[in-house]
């Protein structure tokens, strides 16, 4: 049983693998639609302090709402071009409108949504978990190098720092174990950020600038307005995240030793459709599952829910008190790269773990396997070749896991047909079910 400061310290860790791509969207976006310092201020306090209410309600769960596995929440990227459409063709009421209608829509479609589980056999969950991992190993070599559109991209200053702290984070496995050995990432982003500072690339201006305390309140930007069109276009991105977050689930059953359910998926969404609706209400944005977590889950070994539901009270903290919040956005972005390719890494690691249950020597697994990978990890490198479709179908082909996921199912369907027992196993014990 980890003790209270373990718990805090270990929560403070998953905050800060999740706070850069939880606080790059709001900037993107604020950025974008030209909002002052002081609606940018309430725009970063109130995404951080409605994360960790989303992450509470995700962990701590009831009976009928709530995945009640060890996630952390963000916002998802892939609303940012969508939400700028928007925001750029009408206004933020309009916005948060649609994100409000979208998060009702999630909340009542979850039970539809979630008869899907059938479809997810071994052979599929272990291609799908493998895909979240393949797709996310570019951001951390991107992060790596100092991030895109940094002038010193690639600089060995920059490499150096990633790989000292993923050599940090590799020692420390290798030599220490228990509590010292479950917070490596923790010690390493630290080291890797005095690292950083000695080197002259850490800003203090942010956290000096930020105040000390910020209330967060509903409807910050006004009361919501409706549009058809941003409805619909705001729902289809929340539809690409309950895909994604069905996966991201899958993932992290897989880690815990969780047989998952429908009831289990059911819950989930629900609570990333109120999670939504806390988006909209407290004027952020659509909230997901945030992958990068569960590589952290995988690297430490730490399973409790107490550690993540941790996460989420510090997040509330840090939406209450920018001063703090902003100490986190000191943190290299090369350093976090570093951290990054291990977490990540071991996601992929994992989905491989799963695959290796699955009987290989058939040829029509070996298929599933193959072009559900293929496809969706092509997605995810050149998201160009779906340029010139409509933006919606655009939306969903250039998300890696979406794609791999609907091959990894449709050809599951179609190789291993309904009416016989799927070579691939069981998910979790279960008769794999393909129709």
């Amino acid at each position: 049983m980890l003790d209270k400061k373990r718990v805090v310290t270990l929560g403070f860790q998953h905050v800060l693998a999740m706070y850069a791509g939880a606080m790059i969207v709001p900037l993107i976006i604020g950025g974008a639609l030209k909002l002052n310092s002081a609606q940018m201020a309430y725009l970063l306090a109130a995404d951080m302090f409605t994360c960790g209410l989303a992450t509470l309600l995700q962990v701590l769960g009831t009976r009928y709402v709530g995945i009640r596995l060890p996630v952390v929440l963000g916002c998802t990227f892939t609303a940012v071009g969508p939400i700028i459409a928007i925001g750029s063709r009408t206004n933020l009421p309009t916005v948060f409108g649609a994100i409000l209608a979208a998060g009702a829509l999630v909340f009542l479609l979850a039970p539809a949504f979630g008869k899907v589980l059938r479809l997810f056999p071994t052979v599929v969950t272990g291609s799908v978990v493998t895909i979240i991992g393949l797709s996310l190993i570019p951001v951390a070599m991107n992060n790596a190098a100092g991030g895109q559109g940094s002038p010193t991209f690639g600089s060995p200053v920059n490499l150096g720092l990633a790989a000292g702290t993923l050599a940090i984070i590799l020692v420390i496995q290798r030599y220490f174990t228990g509590f010292l050995r479950s917070i490596a990432v923790l010690i390493g982003l630290i080291l890797g950020t005095l690292a950083g500072y000695a080197l002259g690339m850490v800003n203090l201006s942010t956290v000096r600038q930020a105040s000390w305390v910020n209330l967060v309140h509903p409807l910050y930007f006004g009361a919501p307005q409706w549009n058809a069109g941003a409805v619909a276009t705001m729902f289809v991105v929340c539809a690409v995240s309950m895909v994604e977050s069905t996966g991201v689930y899958f993932a992290l059953g897989r880690i815990t030793g969780r047989e998952l359910t429908d009831r289990d998926i059911v819950g989930g969404l629900r609570a990333e459709g109120l999670a939504i609706l806390l988006g909209g209400l407290f004027n952020t944005f659509p909230y997901t599952t945030f992958s990068q977590n569960v590589g952290l889950v995988s690297l430490t070994g730490v399973r409790s829910r107490r550690v993540v539901a941790a996460a989420g009270v510090i997040l509330v903290l840090l939406g209450l008190l920018p001063k703090l919040a902003a100490l986190a956005t000191t943190i290299p972005t090369a350093v976090l790269g570093g951290a990054m390719i291990a977490m990540f890494g071991m996601v992929v690691a994992s989905g491989l773990s799963t695959l290796a249950t699955v009987d290989l020597r058939k040829n029509e697994n070996l298929l599933v396997v193959a072009c559900s990978i293929g496809i969706g990890l092509g997605s995810s490198v050149v998201p160009q070749m779906f340029q010139h479709l409509p933006a919606t179908l655009q939306m969903l082909c250039q998300s890696g896991i979406v794609t791999g996921s609907a091959t990894a199912v449709i050809l599951n369907l179609f190789l291993n047909r309904a009416g016989r027992r799927s070579p691939a196993g069981s998910v979790h014990g279960r008769p794999a079910e393909v129709s």
